[in-house]
């Protein structure tokens, strides 16, 4: 644990949010209160929130609503994007009012701000009187920072009583075992989507759809009448699109409209991203948790074999999902490789081999098909030369990340896509 951390934890809860409190409201006024002059949308939830985000602001900036992006994959201000290079879903106060403010001077209307459970704790929403808010779904997650999922569930939901309090929309996945949680916390203008039909009478509206077909390249599904095609594969999509022409739709943009613009979508940096297609595929995403890694593997299987370069979870967090992701690796790809990820202040050994375990339950042989490669460069190397026609490598943790983080809180300039291109080209 750093210095930092070991300080943090010494402080009484109600302490240090009064700390995160005044500094995020005088941070907020210092800048003009630029998200006032915004219509801002958060999207929060435990898997989704990134690719929806992307999705939404496709939408408006393709409908001729000019706006700004704020998410884990990058920033946009206007059509102008920019990785997100600071490794954190929701920027720390000040980088969020500069990104609002630059917004404004460039004559957004709609601000698309990705909100994490830390952002809300940490209150970098303060200032922020969001005017709908999307809600994806919930799975247990970052327990080391909340303690129990129970105070993670309340972290989300303080963007819900947010929004009851401006009077804003929120826009629920039915279809999510939380669904009842968020629609009791949201106040009166609820808005719910679901692909199981699961529409109830305690919501202003119900957007209900069916799926048609998905795979790896593609998903479609119909609302009522109105088809809707999308060039990015998975069913976990599918939902995605689904919330974001939802909200879109909450906002005035017609289902028609979305449709179209999401017939153009090229996909969200570092979400089932295709760096090389043949004669072997080559995926980059950043799932981490079981729910989203098993989705990830699922929408692959189709491909044929399956070579998964598993990224061992970051050091000090969710440590009781390490076997889970090793044991879901080990059930559907047909080799597995262990790397690191950044460890920070934790053994990496330890890390990989606890994922190891999991790996192990499933059947797999230490030598035989998987592998434990700390290096992760070499990982990805052996991957390569490993992959046959026809074959898929994924590779998973870290997205579009552009940092290895290492003991000391120290960065190392890291890029799996950009590492996967160069290594291609010496195989």
């Amino acid at each position: 644990m750093s210095i930092k951390h070991k300080i943090r934890s010494l402080v009484p809860a109600p302490v240090l949010s009064g700390y995160h409190y005044a500094l995020a409201a005088v941070t907020a006024a210092s800048f003009g209160l630029p998200a006032s002059r915004l219509k801002v949308i958060g999207i929060t939830g435990t898997k989704g929130k990134t690719s929806t985000s992307a999705m939404l602001w496709h939408i408006l900036q393709n409908t001729g609503n000019k706006a700004g992006l704020i998410s884990t994959a990058f920033f946009a201000v206007g059509e102008d994007t920019k990785i997100n290079d600071i490794k954190m879903t929701m920027p720390g106060r000040a980088t969020m009012q500069r990104l609002l403010r630059q917004m404004i001077k460039a004559n957004c209307h709609y601000a698309v701000v990705e909100t994490s459970s830390e952002g809300l704790v940490q209150w970098r929403h303060l200032g922020i009187p969001y005017v709908a808010a999307v809600f994806t779904n919930l799975a247990p997650e970052h327990i080391e920072a909340h303690g129990t999922f129970v105070n993670y569930r309340e972290a989300k939901g303080r963007l819900a009583r947010q929004i009851a309090r401006h009077g804003g929309t929120a826009v629920v996945n039915l279809d999510d075992m939380e669904a009842e949680y968020f629609i009791s916390q949201s106040g009166k203008h609820v808005w719910g989507y679901t692909f199981k039909n699961v529409c109830q009478d305690n919501i202003e509206r119900c957007i209900a759809a069916e799926i048609i077909k998905t795979s790896s390249a593609q998903v479609e599904f119909k609302i009522d009448n109105l088809k809707v095609n999308i060039p990015v594969g998975g069913e976990f999509n599918a939902y995605n699109a689904l919330a974001a022409m939802t909200v879109a739709l909450e906002l005035g943009i017609p289902l028609e409209r979305s449709a179209a613009a999401l017939a153009s979508f090229a996909g969200t940096p570092g979400r089932l991203e295709f760096v090389q297609l043949k004669p072997f595929a080559v995926v980059v995403d950043y799932a981490h948790t079981p729910e989203s890694l098993s989705a990830l593997y699922t929408t692959l299987q189709e491909r044929g074999r399956l070579i998964a370069v598993l990224g061992s979870c970051g050091g000090g967090r969710d440590k009781a999902k390490r076997m889970p992701l090793g044991k879901l690796a080990g059930q559907y790809a047909d080799s597995v490789i262990i790397t690191d990820e950044d460890p920070y202040d934790e053994n990496p050994r330890s890390i990989m081999e606890t994922v190891a375990e999991g790996v192990r339950e499933s059947g797999k042989k230490e030598g035989e098909n998987y592998w434990i490669i700390e290096d992760r460069r070499q990982a990805i190397q052996k991957a390569l030369s490993m992959a046959k026609e026809g074959d898929t490598v994924v590779i998973t943790g870290k997205g579009a990340e552009q940092w290895l983080m290492v003991a000391g809180n120290k960065k190392i300039p890291w890029d799996d896509r950009e590492v996967v291109r160069k290594e291609i080209k010496n195989l």
